[in-house]
């Protein structure tokens, strides 16, 4: 590390922490925060947020009347980026509480009336989250060897876009791609001005089929006539969830789509066959008496497909961790041994050296451990069981935030097992609970505050190392890098929970949060594992399903038995609109190869597909927060606004034929346009 040399020198006197550099950020990360909030409860995944960053702050600052150096840039990327991470935190948890049902009563039932609570959750974990990772900075970012790909991408476009007039082309791809994927989905959203139909569904039924049944020496003992048959929704015409998957590779996209296909074309259907006088059970409250088949599908989708999805989710994340046993407690080990000897003050530090002091760190930690433990008495009205806790999420925290800065190290935070390491607090305090006695609905939630506290500071531990790792490649100064995140989360802790609610109130016909639209299936995985433990409803026999069907996708070698549940516990249209993008991606590989260019060409189109992705992921789901506003005001939708009706007559007919042209646009700008660099001599 001796001979390392950042971009901008340690004697700089380059400005740095200034007004507008962390203002700058703290708007990039409510944007994306909001845009991730929205994608993650729908498609139960975010897409990191410091190389759109990066490059939104090169084009920023840049401006006339904004103009600024490498190091305010990495401000305001540190700052925006954490947007995501936080927003992880808060959707793969908070929604867990509005989910939760136990003995017929709702622990949370509106957000809104929970606000304050919620806000201290995430403004406590992710503050943990940055003192913790603070103390680690130097043995994982400075002394390891560890790759830090995204890291090293980040800075590397920042490097680019002040040394190249190319690198001018970066800004143009990724606000272009925001712009078109904002305009489609105003076309394809019930609230917009709707030309295309999302997605189409049909029901396809079985011929009839009559089966005898026969005891052990072959006598009959009895007929029984089936129908059924496949509930099927082509993929959803959403740029963000086909940007998604083209990110992810065709690889990964394939493998989560497989699990929709168990879903949706196996069990479903099979659970549908063997039952045939399941429409008459369940159409008790419905016209006629008879459920209809789509109802049908989606309840047992919902009721009986998602508990196994839980599952199969368990033993994903237990093998996923278990993977990385060797990786885990060489960081632990590295981590700790390296922190005693970089605490003490070395000769011959520069700025580039120092962090926030240690004695502020540890003081700043004891006093987050007061409010978390009046939370915790809020949940479970019993000081020792809140005191306990509190010291048991402060404990797991440490740990767990120092794992999940190893793992951005290894993979980048786009594939940091979050919700893994979460499920690991969430059992813990969930055992914990049921040993000192405390159960019903405030022990469950005392168990997810303890596994929000713990998400949160995961995810920004994880966010802040990548940025630590970024700054140390650019000259940053980690104290101010660390000051800013600090503002940052201080800001978005109270600004986050806003999306959250207007998505959930704009949805509510569709089951709010956890419903159809907005599955958010780890909140989901939460609040099932700590209802499940404590509150004594879970549906044990379909989890012990799922634990099998997992430990059969361990024992044949499957790619990733976590991905393949989450598969399963997402709606069919998602899944197939991420394994779409996979596809796209996989052609657009496959055209590149052909054209056989330079190292230099192959890199610029690998990030140009990726910026052109990465806009059609921000472009909607902003633009989903903005419609989902409108809709609170009042206004059922844009068309209902300039026609006074609530669609166009030629949608419900012509509405799904016509989302072809958005499937064909997405497709040209995901494999021509990249593949445009090769046409440059």
């Amino acid at each position: 590390m001796s001979t390392f040399k950042p971009f901008v020198p340690h004697d700089s006197t380059e400005r740095e922490f200034t007004f507008k550099a962390v203002i700058a950020g703290i708007l990039m990360a409510f944007v994306f925060g909001a845009a991730n909030a929205y994608l993650g409860m729908k498609a139960g995944q975010t897409v990191a947020a410091t190389i759109p960053a990066a490059v939104i702050a090169i084009a920023l600052f840049r401006l006339p009347f904004f103009r600024g150096g490498v190091l305010e840039q990495n401000i305001a990327r540190t700052a925006a980026s954490v947007g995501e991470a936080l927003v992880a935190g808060a959707i793969f948890t908070i929604p867990a509480f509005l989910m939760v049902n136990v003995g017929g009563h709702r622990l949370w039932v509106d957000l809104r009336a929970h606000f304050w609570v919620s806000a201290m959750i995430l403004l406590a974990g992710g503050l943990l989250g940055i003192f913790f990772i603070i103390v680690l900075r130097r043995p994982l970012c400075v002394e390891s060897d560890l790759p830090f790909p995204e890291s090293t991408a980040s800075a590397e476009i920042v490097k680019a876009g002040q040394i190249e007039a190319g690198a001018a082309d970066a800004p143009r791809y990724i606000f272009g791609a925001m712009g078109l994927g904002a305009l489609l989905q105003v076309l394809k959203d019930e609230k917009g001005l709707q030309f295309f139909k999302d997605s189409v569904s049909f029901f396809a039924d079985f011929p009839k089929s009559v089966i005898s049944y026969f005891g052990f020496e072959k006598q009959t003992i009895g007929t029984v006539a089936y129908t059924g048959g496949v509930a099927y929704t082509t993929p959803s015409a959403s740029p963000a969830l086909i940007g998604i998957g083209y990110i992810i590779g065709p690889r990964l996209s394939a493998i989560t789509f497989c699990g929709g296909v168990l879903a949706w074309l196996l069990l479903i259907p099979l659970v549908l066959f063997i039952d045939p006088d399941l429409p008459r059970r369940l159409g008790g409250t419905i016209p006629g008496g008879i459920a209809p088949w789509d109802v049908l599908s989606y309840t047992v989708w919902y009721n009986v497909v998602r508990p196994i999805a839980v599952g199969a989710m368990l033993v994903g994340a237990v093998y996923t961790l278990y993977r990385m046993r060797e990786s885990i407690l060489r960081s632990i080990r590295g981590a700790f041994e390296a922190s005693g000897k970089g605490g003490r003050l070395t000769a011959g530090w520069t700025r580039l050296d120092i962090d926030i002091p240690i004695r502020w760190i540890i003081t700043a930690i004891v006093a987050l451990v007061i409010p978390i433990a009046v939370i915790y008495q809020h949940f479970a009205h019993s000081w020792n069981a809140a005191i306990l806790a509190a010291l048991v999420m402060t404990g797991s925290g440490f740990f767990l935030a120092a794992v999940a800065g190893y793992l951005v190290g290894l993979v980048g935070s786009s594939n940091n097992p979050v919700s893994g390491l979460t499920l690991v607090a969430l059992v813990v305090a969930a055992l914990l609970m049921v040993g000192i006695g405390v159960k019903g609905i405030g022990g469950v939630a005392a168990v997810l505050g303890v596994a929000s506290v713990v998400c949160c500071a995961c995810c920004v531990s994880g966010s802040l190392m990548q940025d630590l790792k970024a700054g140390y490649i650019l000259g940053g100064t980690p104290w101010k890098m660390e000051l800013a995140e600090i503002f940052s989360v201080t800001a978005l802790a109270f600004f986050l929970l806003f999306p959250i609610i207007v998505l959930n109130q704009a949805n509510l016909n569709t089951g709010g949060i956890g419903g159809l639209a907005l599955p958010a299936p780890q909140a989901g995985l939460m609040a099932q594992l700590a209802q499940g433990i404590v509150g004594g409803q879970m549906p044990w026999g379909l989890l012990l399903m799922g634990v099998m069907l997992g430990i059969a996708l361990v024992m044949i070698e499957a790619p990733s038995p976590m991905l393949v549940a989450v598969g399963m516990y997402l709606p069919l249209e998602t899944t197939s609109a991420i394994f779409l993008g996979g596809v796209l991606k996989w052609v657009a590989d496959g055209v590149a190869r052909r054209r056989r260019g330079t190292a230099e060409q192959k890199a610029k189109y690998e990030e140009r597909g990726t910026l052109i992705a990465s806009g059609f992921i921000a472009g909607e789901a902003i633009m989903g927060i903005i419609l989902a506003t409108i809709f609170i005001t009042g206004i059922p939708s844009i068309t209902y606004l300039f026609t006074g009706h609530a669609q166009f007559s030629f949608v419900p007919r012509w509405g799904g034929w016509l989302s072809l042209i958005v499937f064909a646009v997405i497709a040209y700008c995901l494999i021509s346009i990249p593949n445009k660099v090769f046409r440059k001599t």
